[in-house]
């Protein structure tokens, strides 16, 4: 492929597959400043371009704990109906938008609890919400498919409660289960309960692991609570000398674990470096089933056609390698078998055979 073609516009057209990506940290920054003025919220700015620059300048701490402070704001206007509608159906525009075929997004649904709404309700409204996006979306030529991961914040005592919501929704729209939250100090073993349920009732989960904390954290994740995919996992390569990995790394790789990346995050929070240096492009020439994600879209002001073009212009990615990550996503999806291989052969191939 010629590198002339890999502009923005050929970048954004190509389909993609996203498998981490919050919802709370992905509003458009002119919703949050109506929703904010509708429910009487004050924002750091009301004017959209100035939120969005402060998001990301609030970010970009390489703090993990001062990063998840910034969705104070975003959280205050998902507090009723009218606000997780609003924002659940833009969320799923604004991946249709960015040449997305498939993501699942992820939230915390204690965390929208403070105007009355109950968990379950707050389900039931995203839900909503999603499926009037996708709709939406299907209408407008731009179909996307869009499942939900429910989230146990782990510093908090209602993962369990998240963990039995993810069961009861599973056949409307709910595809699995994280924990999310500071991961210094919140050991996810401190919730087996709720992934011991969770197995018991064939739900698929993810842990974030591996990015404020190192291998014990992975490994704790994979080997002890018996999780199905790793959120971030960038510090795996202290399981990787010279090349030749550890038991763990090769745990990881071997047994096709995907790593859900997040490039532009990690540089945010400090697990990375720069884009060049960051671990995503080693440990797929190494083999590991790496996915490539953008984590939070408003608060790294980032989209998923960014972050493509972020490891072509810096780390020399091809179109083979995005190809590859999105594959690998697809494969990793908490989708039926049959679904992921047709969403793989009917429309992620052919999107890429034109620039290839």
């Amino acid at each position: 492929m010629s590198s002339t073609r890999m502009d923005s516009e050929t970048l954004r057209r190509l389909p993609k597959a996203v498998l981490h990506d919050h919802l709370d940290g992905g509003l458009r920054p002119a919703t949050v400043v109506e929703l904010a003025e509708a429910v009487g919220h004050t924002l750091p700015t009301t004017d959209p371009d100035e939120l969005a620059a402060w998001y990301v300048e609030a970010a970009n701490s390489g703090d993990l704990v001062r990063y998840i402070a910034t969705f104070e704001h975003t959280l205050a206007v998902m507090q009723t109906r009218e606000g997780l509608l609003r924002t659940a159906e833009e969320y799923v525009l604004d991946l249709a938008a960015d040449g997305v075929v498939y993501g699942e997004v992820r939230y915390a649904p204690e965390l929208n609890t403070r105007g009355g709404l109950t968990m379950s309700e707050v389900v039931e409204t995203v839900q909503e919400g999603l499926a009037a996006g996708m709709a939406k979306a299907a209408a407008a030529g731009t179909p996307v498919r869009v499942g939900t991961l429910l989230c146990g914040m782990r510093m908090f005592d209602r993962v369990r409660e998240a963990a039995d919501l993810a069961v009861a929704f599973r056949d409307a729209g709910v595809v699995g289960f994280d924990i999310a939250g500071a991961e210094d100090g919140f050991p996810p073993a401190d919730h087996l309960d709720a992934f011991a349920h969770l197995r018991r009732e064939n739900v698929p989960f993810t842990i974030h692991a591996g990015e404020a904390h190192g291998l014990p954290s992975i490994h704790q994740a994979l080997q002890v609570c018996g999780a199905q995919r790793i959120g971030h996992g960038v510090r795996i390569t202290e399981d990787i000398v010279e090349g030749k990995l550890g038991r763990l790394a090769g745990w990881v790789r071997d047994r096709r674990i995907a790593l859900e990346m997040c490039p532009t995050s990690n540089l945010q929070t400090g697990a990375a470096t720069s884009i060049a240096e960051h671990p995503v492009t080693a440990l797929k020439d190494l083999g590991f089933r790496v996915t490539l994600n953008t984590d939070n879209r408003l608060v790294s002001g980032t989209t998923m056609t960014r972050e493509m073009s972020l490891l072509v212009e810096q780390a020399g990615w091809t179109a083979e390698d995005l190809r590859t990550v999105t594959v690998n996503a697809v494969k990793s999806a908490f989708l039926p078998f049959d679904e992921r291989n047709a969403l793989i052969r009917d429309v992620v191939l052919p999107g890429y055979d034109g620039v290839l």
